[in-house]
């Protein structure tokens, strides 16, 4: 271990996809992390010889080369969880990704039970917590669906005063009317926060039950029109450096010139992914 060679111990710790950078210094902070056998403080550097244990299991430097992330495309449907664990047993997304050798899988943001629609994976925790975090104000994009409609002054309200909830204020950026049918009435809604169940409550609490919710869109990518329920598509090395561009992630690797087999295109504009179903290990 070094105080001045090497990259700092929760970067490359999060780049091994363990988790957001936050994360990873809460686990040094608590002692969770040694390198060469020692505890070590935040701040600390890391080389490919030292040897890092996280809770007493190893962790592999990957070479430069391998180290570029992956990003993965879901289209969620109703009923299905996005958790590892669930003491009820109901399907959870995690059950039908790719598996992985030495990275995992992390959620960029949730989709609650009864949601449907765009859930974005990837093996970068950076590329996690810059998508997720308050601070970065990343748009989120709905369609939802109704009972009822909204008024003038409720649409007033959702877009310039807000609407108080239990846990804060929250507003729409934007909000378009769809239309509707019957009783029924679409919405399409973009906001800059993921509060738990947000969408719904704030409907909710203008006195019109939300029926359908869907996920269209996060950040810059979007839910691609031919992905449909219980299907994934793998970005492309380029698409994947467009979006750590966007977020302001400088990488010191290039793309992969050639994409691993198995995986496709789902890019935010007109590419047409490789997809697959989900398999249904798993579900119910």
């Amino acid at each position: 271990m070094s105080e001045q060679q090497g990259d700092r111990l929760q970067k490359v710790l999060a780049q091994a996809g363990l988790g957001s950078r936050r994360e990873m210094e809460a686990w040094i902070a608590d002692g969770r992390v040694t390198v060469n056998g020692e505890p070590v403080e935040l701040g600390a550097r890391v080389t490919a010889e030292d040897v890092i244990r996280v809770d007493h299991r190893i962790i592999n430097i990957k070479p430069p080369g391998e180290a570029f992330p992956r990003v993965l495309l879901y289209h969620k449907q109703e009923g299905e969880i996005v958790s590892r664990d669930d003491p009820e047993g109901r399907a959870s997304v995690f059950d039908k990704l790719p598996r992985l050798r030495g990275q995992k899988w992390i959620a960029i943001g949730r989709l609650d039970f009864n949601t449907s629609g765009l859930l974005v994976f990837t093996t970068s925790g950076d590329l996690a917590n810059r998508l997720m975090h308050p601070r970065f104000e990343v748009d989120r994009e709905y369609a939802v669906r109704v009972q009822g409609s909204l008024t003038d002054e409720q649409i007033r309200q959702v877009l310039k005063d807000g609407v108080e909830l239990d846990d804060g204020l929250v507003k729409f950026e934007k909000l378009m009317d769809e239309g509707g049918e019957g009783y029924n009435h679409w919405y399409r809604l973009m906001l800059r926060e993921g509060r738990n169940r947000v969408v719904r409550r704030t409907f909710e609490a203008l006195g019109l039950p939300v029926s359908r919710l869907m996920r269209v869109r996060f950040g810059i990518i979007h839910l691609p029109p031919r992905l449909k329920r219980g299907m994934m598509a793998e970005l492309g090395p380029g698409e994947v450096k467009a979006v750590l561009d966007w977020v302001g992630i400088k990488l010191d690797v290039p793309p992969p010139q050639v994409s691993p087999r198995g995986r496709g295109k789902a890019a935010a504009a007109p590419a047409r992914p490789r997809q697959r179903t989900a398999s249904k290990r798993g579900s119910r």
